[in-house]
């Protein structure tokens, strides 16, 4: 992962993630929590009874990973919790959860605390 200000280069699994989003849980699968807007004055105009956020829904392994992400542990360790727990299943582990870890933070739904510190 590069840092286009410094050009430095960080092993993705030796980084912190967390959470930005809320997220519902439904019979053990994840639905992350997006916020429509921001603008509270936008989010004002949205009808009474209708949902305020888009819901993206989260396969297995994918909600597995999600619940994973506490900004404790780093991702290393959040693949070989998920290579325990889904054996073969996961398997590459480190590509899979480095991919779906990295498209999390592309679209902000995550941050990793070392790099949160540098900016």
């Amino acid at each position: 992962m590069f840092n286009k200000k410094n050009r430095q280069v960080y092993n993705l699994l030796e980084l912190t993630p967390v959470r930005v989003n809320e997220h519902e849980e439904n019979e053990g699968l994840i639905r992350i929590l997006i916020p429509k807007f921001k603008n509270k004055f936008l989010l004002s105009l949205i009808p009474k009874g209708k949902s305020k956020h888009i819901r993206v829904k989260l396969d297995e392994i994918g909600s597995a990973t999600w619940l994973a992400i506490n900004g404790r542990k780093k991702v290393n360790n959040i693949v070989a919790e998920l290579r325990e727990k889904f054996g073969e299943k996961i398997e590459p582990a480190e590509d899979r959860v480095s991919k779906f870890i990295g498209g999390l933070n592309l679209h902000n739904l995550i941050y990793f605390k070392e790099l949160k510190k540098e900016n």
